[in-house]
């Protein structure tokens, strides 16, 4: 779910020459990168709904399998979890999604997806890794290769998991409520990254603190009382009511929240009505919340709840007949990148890939669920940074141009793989050298 959206020398030269440990990595990566584009063209083209990822988790679990990892499928759902402990030390957790969304790919690739599958509402849809899933799996298996054939240089607990249901905000949860933090070591430090839309190929991102955003759908259900369009005043229009309700809900950012606390309300979807001449007995809306801060989540929640109240009744609505406002089920917690532990892997992978390929990042409302894992009590340092993925020459001549690239979620958003892939598996490999690696 992500909507559009904004790790390198390890400190090896404890126990081997940096320039030897740097080419030995880089040729290595370099060396394993036809397999790795094999895989990421399979999954490329194989896409899986959220809670559909049979078949994924499946070549995930193979894949994490051979590199000598203890692995456990079906965890919260098709979720995978493979662990290896390498003597005393941290545990780290690194993680990556596994699901794709219900987009028509229509990027022109000769391994472009035409999967169709069943939404969950019963719909068919035809389906994409439009938000770079698969880049993220094919880079997690990267990873876990280096770190595996590396394991005389890191001591501590390596777990990788692969998460289900990232697009609908629910597979981190379910994997939680599963045991992921009691059936399997609890980790001292989360990892991941997401490929970025905004930033070169081959880059990366960092953003310390609120990097995502909290995210509710809320329903509000506006009732009223019906009749024929020609006679308005025998009626209570639903409609009319609403579309006060929707302007009012637009004060609460404007005039509740301090202007320096990120906050959206956005009514995404309104419903009513049947004909021209025929007053409804309700209109639906349907809204998007969205904040960093839980006491301002708190504050949008309330409010949205008494604007469409209050409108109701000062429109005469009976107090048997006032709106249903409902928050769904659905809540993403906010994303807060641990500021010491950005700034301790910033270090390293801009030490590794050079501080000119670690560029701006920023803060963004989009929802991101692996946020669930570090707020378990006691909080858990995590970070989320972000992979340019965007071909060089295509990303500087709409900078040029002042053109706007494809983004996550379109049918358009191609990935170059090749620099992407192997600055994922690069940056996360320094990544978790400097958390495990051996003093």
């Amino acid at each position: 779910m992500m909507s559009g959206f904004r790790i390198a020398v390890a400190l090896v030269a404890c126990w081997t020459a940096p320039s030897l440990a740097q080419d030995a990595l880089s040729d290595a990566i370099r060396d394993d990168y036809p397999s790795l584009e094999a895989l990421y063209h399979h999954l490329h083209s194989n896409p899986e709904l959220s809670f559909q990822e049979a078949n994924t988790a499946k070549r995930l679990a193979r894949e994490l399998r051979a590199t000598g990892m203890d692995v456990t499928a079906s965890v919260g759902g098709h979720g995978v979890v493979a662990v290896f402990e390498n003597g005393p030390g941290p545990t780290l957790m690194i993680r990556t999604d596994l699901d794709a969304l219900p987009v028509e790919e229509r990027t022109g690739l000769s391994y472009a997806s035409k999967a169709r599958a069943t939404e969950q509402t019963g719909q068919e849809v035809s389906v994409m890794h439009a938000c770079g899933h698969d880049v993220h799996i094919t880079s997690l298996v990267g990873t876990a290769r280096r770190l595996m054939s590396m394991r005389d240089q890191w001591s501590g607990t390596l777990m990788m998991i692969g998460q289900p249901a990232e697009e609908r905000g629910a597979g981190a949860k379910a994997m939680l409520e599963d045991g992921l933090f009691t059936r399997f070591p609890r980790p001292d430090f989360n990892l991941a990254f997401h490929v970025s839309s905004n930033h070169p190929a081959g880059s990366v991102a960092f953003v310390p603190g609120w990097a995502m955003a909290n995210v509710d759908s809320v329903d509000i259900t506006v009732h009223g009382v019906g009749g024929h369009g020609s006679a308005p005043h025998t009626t209570k229009d639903p409609v009319v009511l609403a579309a006060s309700i929707i302007l009012d809900l637009q004060t609460i950012v404007a005039r509740e929240i301090d202007p320096q606390d990120p906050a959206v309300v956005t009514v995404g979807s309104i419903h009513a009505g049947t004909k021209h001449n025929i007053i409804s007995e309700r209109a639906d809306l349907q809204i998007t919340v969205r904040s960093y801060d839980d006491s301002t989540r708190a504050k949008l929640l309330a409010a949205i709840e008494r604007v469409a109240i209050g409108n109701a009744r000062a429109f005469g609505i009976p107090e048997d007949k006032l709106p249903d406002v409902t928050v769904k089920d659905e809540f993403t917690p906010s994303l807060y990148n641990d500021p010491e532990l950005t700034a301790r892997l910033q270090k390293v992978i801009g030490d590794r890939l050079g501080h000119d390929r670690v560029l701006p990042g920023a803060p963004v409302m989009g929802g991101e669920d692996f946020a669930r894992y570090g707020r378990q009590d006691p909080r858990i340092p995590s970070l989320m940074f972000r992979v340019g993925a965007i071909e060089q020459e295509m990303y500087d001549q709409a900078k040029a141009e002042g053109r706007t690239l494809p983004s996550l979620h379109t049918p358009y958003f191609a990935p170059d793989a090749k620099p992407t892939i192997t600055a994922g598996v690069e940056a996360t490999t320094v990544a978790a050298l400097e958390i495990l690696g051996k003093d």
